[in-house]
């Protein structure tokens, strides 16, 4: 590994670090935490306070495989299906973890996803 990616990884750790101290998840008001690679994308929501995952999506499911799983595109599926899940399980509301990424892209793509979905953050 690069000094250059481990500078950008270890970057990424502190802004996220610095999110999660004042973004909580709870079991009325999970977490949707947001993890992009160069390849794929994952959204989970997550009660912070019980330690659970209550709903989670993403590109490695095998129904999103067959296609690029590292583009917009992919990226709105997700966010609609990890916001389908939430409502499956009765989440209305959820706090945004972008986990250190900028809200761009394919993050921003995920939460656009999820609002039209019907979650409100």
């Amino acid at each position: 590994m690069s000094d250059k990616t481990k500078k950008k990884q270890v970057g990424r750790t502190r802004r996220h670090a610095r999110v999660r101290r004042n973004v909580t998840g709870t079991a009325e008001r999970p977490r949707l935490a947001v993890f992009r690679s160069n390849r794929h994308i994952v959204a989970q929501l997550i009660d912070d306070r019980a330690g659970v995952t209550i709903a989670a999506a993403s590109t490695l499911e095998s129904d999103l495989r067959g296609s690029t799983t590292s583009n917009r595109d992919a990226a709105t599926q997700v966010g609609q299906r990890v916001a389908e899940r939430g409502k499956q399980a009765g989440i209305e509301e959820v706090v945004f973890d972008r986990g250190g990424f900028r809200y761009q892209g394919r993050v921003a793509a995920l939460a656009d996803a999820a609002r039209a979905a019907g979650l409100e953050f």
